[in-house]
């Protein structure tokens, strides 16, 4: 998995690149608070707001199979979220509302952080007087999330030159293990991370 797996295309050039962060990321709050506050009577006004989200998609120049397959990817999330609402008795109608609603607004921020690089987004933040704490995280976050994926195809390749066989029974339970040493190193790291940033005077 690369780490620019959600944001690859954010640095592409097209008239939705060239708009101002601050205008895109009020945008996509904006159309996310609508998707939300809309009442779930009829599924016109949020089928519009999907052909302006394939509008700008398409004026992006960022490849529609893209997206398609992040929101795949992420969509287990939306149904586990949603599946709650089956155990009511209009159960079904809710969860295909929370699923339309969630799907929506996946869409929104997958298009705004692939026409808008991620430090621009932190510098809107720090513009909206958002807590430091809570960018200073996000930021550490996206840094270190590519150092991961690398540990984590290091590891894979590892493992892999020793016979690894994935269609073997025995091969989930190695990669079980893969994942096991990939979180213990991880959590080496931001141990150490944390101790050279105490060293150096951060509260």
């Amino acid at each position: 998995m690369r780490g620019d797996f959600l944001d690859r295309y954010s640095s592409l050039r097209s008239p939705v690149h060239r708009a101002p962060a601050m205008l895109k990321t009020l945008s996509a709050l904006g159309v996310m608070l609508l998707i939300v506050a809309l009442p779930p009577t009829s599924p016109l006004p949020f089928a519009g707001i999907a052909l302006l989200l394939l509008a700008l998609l398409l004026a992006s120049r960022v490849p529609p199979l893209f997206i398609a397959k992040r929101i795949l990817l992420l969509e287990p999330f939306v149904i586990a979220v949603g599946a709650l609402a089956l155990l009511q008795s209009d159960g079904l109608v809710r969860f295909a509302w929370i699923a339309l609603r969630s799907t929506l607004s996946l869409a929104t921020v997958l298009l705004l952080s692939n026409t808008t690089p991620f430090a621009d987004l932190l510098a809107v933040l720090r513009r909206l007087r958002v807590p430091a704490v809570f960018v200073n995280t996000l930021a550490m976050m996206y840094r270190y999330i590519f150092i991961l994926s690398d540990e984590m195809l290091r590891t894979l390749r590892a493992r892999r030159s020793r016979t690894f066989a994935r269609r073997n029974a025995r091969s989930w339970t190695l990669l079980s293990s893969v994942l096991g040493q990939l979180f213990l190193r991880s959590a080496g790291r931001a141990e150490r991370i944390y101790q050279a940033m105490i060293a150096r005077g951060w509260q």
